[in-house]
């Protein structure tokens, strides 16, 4: 399986990151397979892990929470086209090249929302949001020895 998580920034741009192996942690430690060293992510967020054709998310215990599509969840089986918002950051998460097209979560929204129509008030149910996200920039949190190299990959885009 072909995983890939997809950083959507707030100006259209986009970062890919590969997932090579089959267990991959996503936190602010040094050694985590995908480090983010933002103060609102934790040392140990979560986890991505993959079998033959099944990926599922877990988080570790992180203050923030680890959100599917806007919902927070402990343990969550994932699929192609979902969203994670892990800290103040939005992945899209490809698997096997699928999504082909990649579209921030609120325009897939929208989207989703004209096909529907109009639901009626009865039905609509309150779910718990991902925190909303500071106006201010979101790298201002930076780990102090990180913020550098993060950065800078993140501008290469």
């Amino acid at each position: 399986m072909d995983v890939k998580l997809i950083l959507l920034k707030k100006d259209g741009s986009r970062k890919v990151f590969p997932l090579s192996s089959n267990i991959t942690v996503i936190g602010r430690r040094h050694d985590c397979d995908l480090r983010i060293p933002l103060l609102p992510v934790s040392r140990r967020h979560c986890q991505l892990s993959q079998n033959e054709d099944t990926l599922k998310i877990r988080d570790l215990g992180s203050r923030n929470g680890t959100y599917l599509n806007d919902n927070r969840i402990d343990e969550a089986t994932v699929r192609a086209g979902d969203y994670l918002k892990i800290g103040p950051l939005t992945f899209m998460l490809q698997v096997n090249g699928q999504p082909k097209e990649i579209i921030p979560p609120e325009l897939a929204a929208k989207e989703k929302a004209k096909q529907e129509g109009p639901r009626p008030a009865a039905v609509q149910k309150p779910t718990a949001k991902a925190p909303a996200e500071e106006e201010s920039d979101i790298f201002a949190d930076l780990d102090e020895d990180a913020s550098d190299s993060f950065l800078g990959e993140l501008e290469d885009l």
